[in-house]
């Protein structure tokens, strides 16, 4: 239990010392949560042996009124102290884990990771915020109330105190076992919370196929298969825990009988007074409730063990190394990209071999082949998605991985086929491409992408709130925004994965007449459907199974009859 406690401290950062302080308060007030019933006792005592006066009476009254009041005090300063820095511990962290998010490789978020992440955000951290960080001074009143309550066992007579000792000694057996269940079957619990997570997401991003193929059955199935695995392994939990929390209470009925039971018969043997007896009636009933109550907090102590674990696990993820202190000057060097024998692989396999090629200032590249063939790939590691296994990419003669990331992105823009919007409105969408630009350079960037006239048609026109992702705008409006950020972003390097793949006529021209501003005197490098597009490029990469099998222009490669002449036969 304080193993856990302690890993709670640990994630508390620079909050650790009001944390700690809140002990102190909690102290004071556990001892001021039984000053009633001590000075009950010793009222009751004065009664008894006729010693009580007026006075006594007077100064017992205030004391009794002081410890309340005393008692909501330091209960307030444990709030202030404690749970409001737990909603700012967590506050930090969320920040801290969205830093950590953003310096992964690629590869982490398309490796079945996105439920964990989620899980992590709305489950773990959430559970741990709303239901441990306020218990943690709690847990030292209970410990700092039931040491009280045990010293006063001592004060009547050494007997009261050793059976009250071997009570609690019994609570602390029982609590451990219990903490050991807890703690194996909270793990698969939160197991099981993903996965319910991972498969709510699949199911709510693939609705619209889900439907138009008649699977809703079929996903529906596998969807309540999870909640009613999620709900089995939360059941098993409570039955597992059941038993220990019934002997829990075992214990608390036993032991508070058998201290009523020992009070008696040394009452009967003459060897506690009538007065101790008396007070021993008003602690019997509160004598162990501290310690239950200690227990009683285990289930979501080691739940939040357990959620500990898998946000450790997600702050573990491998970050893409930032090292590089030199920054890209802005000086334009004649070959400006340069991949030098480079060799990838996602696992152990790799998806391309010795790929070497140059793109001047300026040149337009193109990057043709099958699907999976390695093109998505190559356009990645330019922007260090991924970092390459041999090799080495150059961007004005220097090494992507000597640069820092900052540096690397400020140098390069980038518009794929799916395009994801953020839920915010219009006007901060673009600017995301240049957060200090001005309104009339974000209008500017707008009017360039051919999006200006359908955003000025919207109710609040730039400052319209879209939908997340941008779910209430066509694809093509959605894809010229995505435009209109990277010409506001005016980078030199273009990364264009070819936008009008999959648009409709009618922003197809729109969308092509948006991208001519975009690459106006840029250097491209597009990864090619529509091969008609491209027939102007400088240079034509046709790349098969992580390798450029041809290369050159429109006019060489047709000459050549080969991949691409067939690509083209068959595209026309």
């Amino acid at each position: 239990m304080l193993k856990i406690l302690n890993r709670i401290i640990g994630i508390t950062g620079k909050y650790k010392t009001r944390i700690r302080a809140s002990y102190i308060t909690s102290f004071f007030k556990g001892i001021m949560m039984k000053a009633p019933l001590i000075i009950c006792f010793i009222a009751i005592s004065l009664f008894m042996e006729n010693r009580m006066d007026e006075a006594k009476c007077l100064y017992l009254g205030l004391a009794m009124i002081l410890s309340v009041v005393l008692e909501a005090i330091l209960e307030h300063l444990t709030n202030i102290l404690q749970s409001a820095a737990g909603y700012m511990v967590f506050a930090d962290l969320r920040l801290k884990l969205g830093d950590h998010l953003r310096k992964l490789p690629m590869g982490y978020f398309t490796e079945g990771n996105i439920g964990k992440i989620s899980s992590v955000l709305a489950t773990d951290m959430a559970f741990i915020e709303e239901n441990c960080m306020g218990v943690l001074s709690e847990l030292v009143s209970f410990i700092i109330s039931q040491g009280i309550m045990v010293a006063m066992m001592f004060v009547m007579d050494i007997r009261m105190g050793a059976l009250a000792v071997l009570v609690v000694i019994v609570f602390i057996i029982i609590g451990n076992l219990m903490l050991r269940m807890s703690l194996k079957h909270s793990v698969i619990k939160q197991e099981a919370s993903e996965s319910l997570t991972e498969e709510v997401l699949d199911f709510a991003e693939g609705i619209a196929i889900i439907k138009s193929y008649n699977m809703l059955g079929d996903k529906s199935q596998r969807l309540s298969n999870e909640f009613e695995k999620s709900c089995k392994e939360s059941i098993d939990f409570e039955m597992a825990y059941g038993p220990w929390s019934r002997a829990l209470y075992l214990a608390f009925g036993i032991g508070t009988a058998a201290m009523l039971a020992m009070a008696a018969f040394l009452y009967n043997a003459g060897e506690i007074s009538n007065s101790y007896m008396v007070g021993m009636a008003l602690f019997l009933f509160d004598m162990f409730v501290a310690i239950k109550s200690y227990y009683a907090q285990m289930a979501r102590l080691t739940v939040t063990d357990a959620s500990l674990d898998r946000i450790e696990e997600v702050f573990e993820a491998k970050e893409l190394a930032d090292v590089g202190k030199r920054a890209l000057d802005g000086v334009m060097e004649e070959t400006e990209i340069e991949y030098d024998n480079v060799s990838f692989g996602y696992t152990e396999k790799d998806v391309l071999r010795n790929v070497s090629f140059k793109v001047n200032h300026g040149e337009m590249t193109a990057l043709v082949g099958p699907s999976g063939g390695g093109k998505s790939t190559i356009a990645s590691l330019l922007a260090r998605f991924w970092d390459i296994k041999d090799g080495r990419i150059l961007v004005d003669g220097q090494d992507v991985r000597e640069v820092s990331l900052g540096s690397l992105m400020d140098r390069i823009s980038m518009v794929f086929q799916r395009v994801y919007l953020f839920q915010d409105t219009i006007y901060n969408n673009i600017a995301i491409g240049r957060p200090d630009a001005t309104r009339e350079e974000v209008v500017e960037a707008a009017k360039k992408a051919r999006c200006y006239d359908f955003i000025m048609e919207l109710p609040d026109g730039f400052d319209t709130v879209i939908g997340e992702g941008g779910a209430s705008l066509s694809g093509g409006e959605k894809q010229r925004i995505s435009i209109a950020r990277c010409i506001l972003k005016d980078a030199p390097i273009v990364i264009l994965d070819e936008a009008t793949a999959s648009v409709d006529a009618d922003n197809e021209r729109a969308i092509q007449e948006a991208i001519s501003e975009l690459c106006r005197n840029k250097t491209l490098l597009v990864i090619a459907h529509r091969l008609k597009t491209i027939r102007d490029a400088d240079r034509i990469l046709v790349i098969n199974d992580g390798k450029i099998v041809e290369s050159g222009d429109h006019t060489q490669l047709m000459e050549m009859d080969g991949m691409y002449a067939h690509m083209v036969a068959l595209q026309s």
